[in-house]
């Protein structure tokens, strides 16, 4: 018996025996083939079922590569279907609808622009966290108002868009170096003056 050879060339003779080795409790013996052994019949009649209908069995050994690469196409599809369809993230998903696995380099004042959520009074008011959204300037407090024409940012604007263009202007400043160096002074300029911007 193959699987009691410790120096078999069989692997799965190999693995067998180590299970033998780690379960003393194991016992392996010789039984007369069709002697009336319950177990011996009902295993034989299963070997024989599995070689007459069950599907071929390879032992073919894929390279680790391969099997690394088939698991992250696999991967991804599965992060792309939640992605897709998930509750949460949709304005990060307007802008960036595919998942990658390559990072953006967004920072935080990005992150904080692109879902907007941050020191907004519109994003306050959501959760009653302020009272009203508006901003201390008189427009609605939201991440595109201090972005495009808000008062107290001026220096950091950008050209406002088409309200039918939104996204596709958010994803080009997501795109955008010199559009998200400007976020960057916003967030920062918001964040050191928050007295500033507070609801009148």
């Amino acid at each position: 018996m193959a699987s009691s050879n410790s120096e078999s060339t069989n692997e799965t003779a190999r693995q067998i025996f180590k299970i033998l080795l780690s379960n003393t409790r194991i016992k392996v013996s010789w039984l007369k083939a069709h002697a009336g052994n319950i177990g011996y019949e009902r295993a034989d009649e299963l070997t024989k079922d599995t070689t007459q209908h069950g599907q071929p069995y390879s032992h073919t050994k894929l390279p680790k590569p391969y099997i690394k690469g088939l698991l992250r196409k696999r991967m991804l599809e599965v992060w792309q279907t939640s992605w897709k369809n998930g509750d949460t993230g949709r304005k990060i998903y307007n802008i960036m609808p595919s998942v990658s696995f390559c990072p953006t380099n967004w920072i935080r004042e990005d992150v904080i622009i692109f879902s907007q959520h941050g020191p907004f009074p519109a994003y306050l008011k959501r959760f009653h966290l302020s009272d009203g959204d508006f901003c201390s300037c008189g427009g609605i407090g939201t991440a595109l108002h201090y972005v495009t024409e808000c008062i107290y940012t001026v220096s950091w604007h950008m050209r406002k868009p088409a309200p039918n263009f939104e996204q596709e202007w958010l994803k080009r400043v997501a795109n955008n170096l010199v559009s998200r160096h400007k976020i960057c002074g916003i967030i920062k300029f918001m964040s050191e003056n928050r007295d500033l911007f507070r609801p009148p």
